[in-house]
C-alpha cells in the first residue's frame, strides 16, 4: 500500500504545482479607462433572496456606489416567499436607488430547485444583454460591474466566473472556511484557463442572456436542487468550448459571510454535493475522485505508520508531498483575495481537510438537505 499512496501523492503534488504555475501566469485584469462609453453592455443583476432583510440593503447600497453607468444596469430582487420583511424592504428602496430596482415576488410553482426558479423567472423579464447573479448576503466593490464589462469586451467570453472571498471573520471556523474557499476558487480558475472548466460560484457569475436561452437555460438540470452555477457552466462550455473565462481582478471580488456554525456548513456542503450526480462531463467527476483519493491517502499514511511499521521518514515524506505544494497554491490565491493574515491557517486546514473530504465524499451519497428553512432533495 505504501507505493500506491506514494504514486497517488506524487501525482497530486504534480497536479497542485501545475495549478500554482497556472495561477501565477494568469494575468490580473484591470479596466482601461479610455473605453468608449457608447459600447457599454447592459446588465441585469439578479439577486435571489429569502429572508435577507438585514443584508440585502447593504448589497443594494453597494450597487448604488458602482462606477458603472446607472443607465446600463438594472437590479432584479427575486423574492422567494420570504417570511420576514425582505420584499417590503426592497420595495421601499425602489425610489431611493439611482438604478432601476425591480422587486419580483416569485410565483409559487412546484420546484425541486428554488434558486433556479428565481433566476429563470428573473431572466424572463430581464432587459440586459448580460445576466449577473449574486446572493442577498454578498458585498461588492464599486468597480465590480465596470470590471466585468471591461473583461467581457476584451475577451468576448460567454460566461465569466468571478472570485469569491469571505468577509473578515475572527473565529477559527471562519478562517478555516476562508482557506477552503480559496482552494475552490483557485482550482476552478485554473481549470478554466486549461479549457476544462469544473467549478464556479453563482454568487459572482455573468453570462450572456442569449446564450442562456440558446442552451435551453436550466432544462435538463432543473431537477437538481443545486447547480444553477456549475451545471449551467458545463452546458455553456459544451456549446462554447473557449467561451468560459475566469476574471482575475481584485475589483471583481465578491465577499460573503462564512457559515456561522457546523450545522449550517454541513447543510451547505450537502447542497453543493447534490449536483455531483448530475455532472454530464466526465472530467469534474474524475477530478473529484482524484481529490478524494489524494486526501484519503493522508489518514491511510498515518495508519500505515501506526500499524504497519512504516518509518517516520516515510510518513513525513508522504505528508510533505501533499502539504508543500498546497501551501504554495493556497498562499498564492489567499494573497490575491487580500487574505494574507489567514495564510498561517493553511496548516490547520491541512490537518482537518483530509477527514473533511472523506466525510463529505461519503455523505454526498445521501439525498436531502436543509436550505433556507426548506427540505430539498
Amino acid at each position: 500500500m505504501l507505493y500506491t499512496l506514494l504514486c497517488i501523492l506524487i501525482l497530486y503534488a504534480v497536479f497542485t504545482l501545475l495549478l500554482t504555475i497556472t495561477w501565477w501566469r494568469m494575468t490580473v485584469f484591470s479596466v482601461q479607462n479610455n473605453r468608449p462609453k457608447t459600447e457599454l453592455p447592459t446588465f441585469s443583476v439578479i439577486i435571489p433572496v429569502r429572508n435577507e432583510e438585514h443584508t440585502l440593503p447593504l448589497l443594494l447600497e453597494d450597487l448604488a456606489r458602482q462606477t458603472y453607468s446607472f443607465a446600463h444596469f438594472e437590479v432584479i430582487v427575486a423574492d422567494d416567499s420570504s417570511t420576514d420583511n425582505t420584499l417590503s424592504v426592497a420595495k421601499s428602496l425602489v425610489n431611493a436607488m439611482p438604478y432601476a430596482l425591480c422587486p419580483l415576488p416569485l410565483t409559487n410553482e412546484p420546484t425541486s430547485s428554488p434558486k433556479k426558479r428565481a433566476i429563470r423567472q428573473s431572466i424572463a423579464q430581464a432587459t440586459g444583454d448580460l445576466i449577473v447573479t449574486t446572493d442577498g448576503d454578498c458585498r461588492v466593490s464599486p468597480r465590480w460591474l465596470e470590471t466585468i464589462a471591461g473583461f467581457y469586451q476584451q475577451t468576448g467570453a460567454r460566461l465569466i466566473s468571478g472570485p469569491i472571498s469571505f468577509t473578515d471573520n475572527e473565529t477559527v471556523f471562519g478562517k478555516l472556511q476562508t482557506v477552503e474557499s480559496s482552494s475552490l476558487i483557485g482550482s476552478g480558475a485554473c481549470t478554466m484557463a486549461w479549457g476544462f472548466p469544473t467549478m464556479c460560484n453563482g454568487a459572482n457569475l455573468t453570462y450572456e442572456k442569449r446564450v442562456f436561452e440558446e442552451v435551453g437555460g436550466f432544462e435538463g438540470i432543473d431537477h437538481v436542487a443545486s447547480g444553477d452555477d456549475e451545471l449551467l457552466m458545463h452546458k455553456i462550455a459544451s456549446r462554447y468550448p473557449n467561451g468560459v473565462r475566469f476574471l482575475k481582478s481584485p475589483d471583481a471580488i465578491v465577499q460573503t459571510a462564512p457559515q456561522p456554525n457546523w450545522q449550517a456548513f454541513y447543510q451547505q456542503r450537502k447542497r453543493w454535493a447534490s449536483k455531483w450526480r448530475a455532472y454530464q462531463s466526465v472530467l469534474p467527476s474524475l477530478l473529484a475522485a482524484f481529490i478524494f483519493a489524494s486526501n484519503l491517502a493522508v489518514p491511510l499514511a498515518v495508519i500505515g505508520y501506526a500499524v504497519a511499521g512504516w518509518s517516520g521518514f516515510q510518513l513525513i515524506g508522504l505528508l510533505a508531498l501533499k502539504a508543500v505544494p498546497e501551501w504554495l497554491f493556497l498562499g498564492s490565491v489567499l494573497g490575491f483575495l487580500r487574505k494574507k493574515p489567514v495564510i498561517p491557517w493553511i496548516l490547520v486546514t491541512q490537518l482537518v481537510y483530509p477527514l473533511y473530504v472523506v466525510f463529505f465524499g461519503l455523505v454526498a451519497q445521501q439525498k436531502g438537505f436543509q436550505w433556507k428553512g426548506r427540505t430539498l432533495r
